[in-house]
């Protein structure tokens, strides 16, 4: 009798002391700071040029390819579409007309060996295609009866567990230098799950909660040269940072509610992180949102630009963002159904360590 109470309060010694440990060492956190640079910037009006019959619609992706062709993924009522064009804006074609894996477009990617990935949410299910638009792989499966989009579950309800391969309204897609893919999962199951580059299922980190390396809604993601994961935990206003395998490096908690994230090229990689308008018609959120932040990979602040609204140069709801170029961005808009081409003229030392 005597040995189980001495075991038992070992045992609540320990968990104390971890969780002290825990508290003491929490992950890194950004320093938030007090203000951020405008960064000056131009938008070439009516940049995309679609055929006569053709519009853009909401839920936009956008990226480049390595020749800076544009990819656009948007869904238009009960059609979803993906559109190319080249980079000047002249559209080019569509890929995936009728595909049973287009329902609810939401992302658009494309890797270092110009693969196209669209990323949708109504059939759960990410697609590769080559860039002559052949499906070249599909991860997820798209539910065999489906009534509309399944609700988000709740505040307090807990989602159905994640299995590792089936998503739960995805919402983005990246790669690491040796091609493992990691995937945003999403609206209903909140965690990010990682794949070798044949699509095996390796690990995944998160559960619904505001907790540190839970999520709320991950909605877009991004890895650096070094193999580290960005989320964008846009439901709990910050940015969590893992490692390759998925574990907790440092969070970034000062630059509004991201919705998108991307990261550059080359020897020094910059974050850039929208701060989006909600579109939700709330004049609150509207006084503290729709920039969007450029960022070391530390999470400090360069600069910023932008501001809510539906005029050029004005952002509504930036659903995506391509930085291929540092200082040539391609952004889409989730409230306003267009893309903007950007092109900022930053100061000489905000480029430079």
């Amino acid at each position: 009798m005597r040995r189980s109470v001495m075991l038992c309060l070992l045992t609540l010694v320990l968990l104390f002391a971890g969780s002290l440990a825990a508290q003491q060492n929490p992950p890194p956190r950004a320093k938030a700071f007090a203000t951020a640079a405008d960064i000056p910037y131009e938008s070439a009006p009516n940049f995309l040029k679609l055929p006569v019959g053709r519009y853009l619609g909401e839920g936009i992706g956008v990226a480049r390819n390595s020749r800076g062709n544009i990819f656009v993924y948007t869904r238009n009522g009960e059609t979803t579409e993906l559109f190319e064009f080249d980079p000047t804006g002249k559209f080019l074609r569509e890929i995936g007309e009728g595909l049973y894996g287009f329902s609810q477009a939401h992302g658009v990617r494309v890797d270092r060996e110009d693969n196209i990935w669209a990323v949708d949410e109504g059939t759960d299910m990410v697609i590769k295609f080559n860039p002559a638009g052949r499906v070249m792989m599909l991860l997820g499966r798209r539910p065999e009866a489906v009534a509309g989009l399944p609700a988000t579950p709740g505040r307090g309800t807990a989602p159905p567990p994640a299995v590792p391969y089936r998503f739960g309204r995805p919402t983005d897609v990246a790669w690491d230098a040796q091609g493992n893919i990691f995937i945003a999962d999403g609206y209903t199951n909140s965690r990010v799950a990682k794949y070798d580059k044949n699509g095996r299922f390796a690990r995944s980190v998160g559960t619904r909660g505001t907790e540190p390396s839970q999520l709320n809604t991950p909605h877009s993601i991004q890895v650096d040269a070094s193999g580290n994961v960005y989320v964008a935990d846009r439901g709990n206003r910050r940015i969590q940072v893992f490692s390759n395998d998925l574990t907790l490096r440092a969070i970034y908690d000062h630059v509004g509610a991201p919705w998108a994230l991307c990261i550059t090229p080359g020897p020094h990689q910059y974050l850039y992180s929208s701060n989006s308008n909600p579109d939700n018609n709330n004049s609150i959120n509207s006084a503290v949102s729709g920039e969007i932040y450029k960022m070391e990979l530390d999470g400090t602040v360069i600069g910023k630009f932008g501001s809510p609204g539906k005029q050029l140069k004005e952002f509504g709801t930036v659903h995506a963002i391509d930085c291929r170029n540092e200082n040539e961005l391609i952004v889409s808009e989730i409230t306003t159904w267009r893309v903007q081409k950007l092109t900022l003229r930053p100061q000489m030392q905000s480029s430079s360590r």
